[in-house]
């Protein structure tokens, strides 16, 4: 028996040895030590053996197994440290590689700024789900049973739930503003808020236009807030953003959800007012409406309208980046090359 024990110990030593990886060497021990191991094959017949050499038996197939253990480790060691070993001809004086480099998408950074100029001025963020109902995207907001953008061509309804009206029928959310009036059902007045998000329509895509794109609520409704208040918070707004003072002018424009409501437009920093194709070549291009909260939207979201008053404008997120650096087309902001959104970071 103690010649089939060294006999044993010779070649699993040699097999351990000249193990090269760790996988061979995980198979050499399972051969050697596992259920169905030479050494377990051993051990199975010391019960037959004589009762008087039992005990030794069983002290050198411990003694082996402790050898295998510990060979074993030692060789894996050695394996993973040949692995991680500089190779002989590698070049330390070589400058390596610089890390890659990540960053904001700037559509991204543009919210964040926007966000911090809110804040300093004492609103609270506001997000919400992408999916909307009908009740919230056009009911609450005055639209008309019949108008145009509750129309699968302007919005896009889940299907499965596009049966039925009001809040059985769901959305891709079309714009913030319904999310609004969910926010002013659930907080007490007065309000102050902004509320970020991506936004989806059903339109054909242009250098001015996409079918998911990014918009900047922001809301204000208390008991008084004058008109004018506004549209000094918009150009201060405007003025911390672009550092500097922005041309803006309103004009009167029509929204089921505002009494009264305008258009905001800014100097085209694109061409610097000269006329581009960002601005229709007129040196200016809307970036906001906005207005008074309709009272009917106000009742909706449980409010008198002979108490409350309040102001609403509606960024478009992505035109503004436009401005910031002066990119004529959209969709780049979109597409996910590479090669353009470095410039950013």
């Amino acid at each position: 028996m103690k010649e089939k024990f060294d006999s044993l110990r010779i070649s699993g030593e040699e097999r351990i040895g000249a193990a090269k990886t760790i996988a061979e060497l995980q198979d050499v021990k399972a051969s050697l030590l596992g259920k169905q191991g030479a050494l377990t094959d051993i051990l199975k017949e010391i019960p037959k053996a004589d009762p008087s050499v039992r005990p030794e038996m069983g002290r050198m197939a411990n003694e082996l197994k402790d050898v295998f253990t510990r060979l074993v480790d030692a060789r894996a060691e050695e394996i993973r440290l040949a692995a991680s070993a500089i190779s002989a001809d590698f070049d330390l004086t070589v400058p390596g590689l610089p890390p890659l480099e990540g960053g904001l998408h700037p559509i991204t950074q543009m919210c964040y700024d926007l966000n911090d100029t809110f804040r300093s001025m004492g609103f609270e963020i506001f997000q919400e789900s992408d999916i909307t109902s009908e009740l919230y995207a056009f009911d609450n907001l005055n639209f008309a049973p019949d108008h145009p953008a509750r129309e699968s061509m302007d919005t896009y309804w889940l299907a499965g739930h596009d049966a039925g009206r009001g809040p059985e029928r769901l959305a891709l959310r079309p714009h913030l503003t319904g999310a609004s009036v969910r926010y002013l059902q659930t907080h007490k007045p007065p309000f102050r808020f902004v509320y970020p998000g991506r936004v989806y329509r059903n339109e054909t895509t242009d250098a001015r236009h996409e079918r998911a794109f990014f918009q900047y609520e922001a809301l204000v409704v208390d008991r008084e807030f004058p008109f004018s208040a506004g549209k000094v918070m918009i150009k201060s707004i405007l003025s911390k953003v672009f550092g500097r003072d922005v041309p803006v002018k309103m004009r009167v424009a029509f929204f089921p959800f505002v009494e009264p409501g305008y258009e905001i437009d800014m100097g085209c920093l694109v061409c610097g007012g000269t006329g581009c194709s960002v601005c229709k070549h007129v040196g200016w291009i809307e970036i906001m409406p906005g207005g008074t909260p309709h009272p009917n939207v106000l009742r909706a979201a449980n409010l008198d309208p002979a108490e409350f008053t309040g102001f609403y404008v509606n960024i478009g997120l992505d035109r503004l980046v436009m401005m910031r650096y002066g990119v004529d087309d959209v969709r780049l902001f979109h597409s996910g090359d590479l090669r353009f959104l470095r410039q950013f970071n």
